[in-house]
């Protein structure tokens, strides 16, 4: 639904929870690396980015029954099994050496939303105060 405010802050509103999503997944890799079989997950960001903006801008539905779920319901499809760039005895796709290099850069790019997110209210806060 488009509304001025999701309006104004854009692209990064979809992407904020779609980064945490993705971080909690590679903590969730993180946190398997030693289990037998256990598939390393990963998010396509880019797919879920543009679908997320793609429900951002649907016309309003017209009835209650027609509203969709929560806003990071949909992830399922978005959501994928790395593949293991060193084969593992025990099945295990974990590599924890790219796991935590990936969890890094998940973060620099969550607070580069944040941050961005911040300066947008902040903008917004000075234009109503008249500051």
């Amino acid at each position: 639904m488009n509304n001025p405010i999701s309006s104004y802050l854009g692209l990064q509103a979809d992407a904020l929870p779609l980064r945490e999503q993705r971080m909690k997944l590679i903590a969730s890799n993180l946190a398997n690396v030693d289990t037998p079989g256990y598939r390393a997950q990963d998010l396509d960001f880019n797919a879920a980015l543009a679908a997320a903006g793609s429900a951002r801008q649907a016309p309003a539905p017209t009835r209650e029954g027609h509203l969709a779920g929560g806003a990071l319901e949909g992830l399922l499809p978005f959501q994928f099994a790395r593949q293991a760039t060193q084969p593992s005895l025990d099945g295990n796709t974990v590599d924890p050496d790219a796991e935590r290099a990936a969890y890094g850069r998940a973060a620099l790019e969550y607070r580069a939303s944040l941050s961005f997110l911040e300066s947008k209210v902040r903008t917004m806060l000075t234009a109503i105060t008249g500051q």
